[in-house]
């Protein structure tokens, strides 16, 4: 099945539900975009008020490492942080340039390059619709090196759009334990991807979001002992307005997973989480290793970010069988944001 060729329609408004393959162009700047009063707005507005965001995890029991470029147009930002297990040793960087400089991310979410550059800073990430492949280059002044390449032809994105407020709408396309290949060089010690079982996750995001919003987030990538791999994509808050964004995979096997429930303790980040699923797949707890923590508060813009990383267990019970999750590293989110 191919993918959605545009995602808005003739009639200037995009299409809601799940796309099995995808779309092929989030072509915003054809939205029929208006004011709550219906005021039609400008192509500088449809092309200003456009949020978008890549984030990419890499996933091994020797190395967590999370990737991400935003572009909010007052300001853009990227980030990537690094975690070791064996010793708890982290380190993060964070990069931000005012009305996103050195910033670009394409319309295309299978085929287009999203980059941020800030002095000799660059993180990029390439994909490459052909090959079904999705390149993350990132080269920090620091020394950090990362070269990776994700084979998105393993399964099927969990592609979807649901409106967001009253005139806006959120196209999100995700995918986690996808095999990758390539290495990372960190604290003058070079890890190979392949080498440390590694898995990738991928979250593609564009949209007129809503201009408050908040949304809790779980995501694990994780071979199990049998060889195959399972990916795990939940979210609660923010794009649940007559679809969900929660699925999990089974190697090439996408399984939808219905509303998600996450409780957790918000100001003591060192306690367990438990996020369960209404339909009873998912029962899981998560404990924290660490986080990435982020405070902004610019005027219009305010955001509240907490990333965690660390194990999930517990158990996912499908029709025809029941797997039991023991200590796979995943991540947590906790997020408050105002653009």
């Amino acid at each position: 099945m191919s993918a959605k060729s545009t995602l808005i329609n003739s009639a200037g408004q995009p299409e809601f539900g799940l796309f099995p393959s995808g779309v092929s162009e989030v072509n915003y700047l054809d939205y029929d975009l208006r004011s709550p009063m219906d005021r039609k707005l400008s192509g500088w507005s449809k092309e200003f008020k456009l949020n978008q965001f890549q984030f990419v995890a890499l996933v091994s029991p020797e190395l967590i490492v999370g990737i991400a470029i935003v572009n909010l147009k007052l300001v853009s930002n990227a980030f990537v942080y690094l975690f070791r297990p064996a010793d708890g040793a982290f380190e993060e960087f964070s990069f931000v340039q005012p009305l996103a400089v050195n910033t670009s991310i394409g319309r295309y979410p299978n085929n287009s390059e999203a980059l941020f550059r800030k002095g000799r800073n660059t993180v990029s990430i390439i994909a490459d619709g052909s090959a079904m492949q999705r390149r993350v280059c990132v080269s920090l002044a620091a020394g950090v090196e990362i070269d990776a390449q994700i084979d998105e032809s393993a399964c099927a994105p969990l592609a979807m759009c649901s409106r967001a407020g009253y005139q806006g709408w959120v196209y999100t396309q995700k995918t986690a334990a996808l095999p990758c290949l390539g290495r990372v060089v960190w604290q003058d010690k070079a890890v190979d991807l392949v080498e440390t079982n590694a898995l990738a996750s991928v979250d593609w995001t564009a949209g007129y979001m809503r201009g408050e919003t908040f949304w809790n987030w779980a995501s694990l990538s994780a071979s199990l002992a049998d060889g195959r791999r399972l990916g795990l994509n939940l979210a609660a808050g923010v794009n649940e307005t007559g679809f969900t964004e929660n699925a999990l995979w089974l190697d090439d096997r996408l399984i939808k997973i219905d509303m998600v429930d996450f409780q957790f303790a918000r100001y003591q980040t060192d306690s367990q989480w438990r996020v369960k699923s209404a339909d009873g797949i998912v029962d899981l707890v998560f404990t924290p290793a660490g986080q990435r923590k982020e405070k902004i508060n610019a005027l219009v813009i305010a955001s509240n970010f907490t990333q965690h990383f660390g194990v999930f267990q517990g158990t996912i019970r499908l029709p025809d069988e029941v797997i039991e999750i023991h200590q796979q590293w995943g991540f947590a989110e906790d997020h408050y944001a105002r653009w």
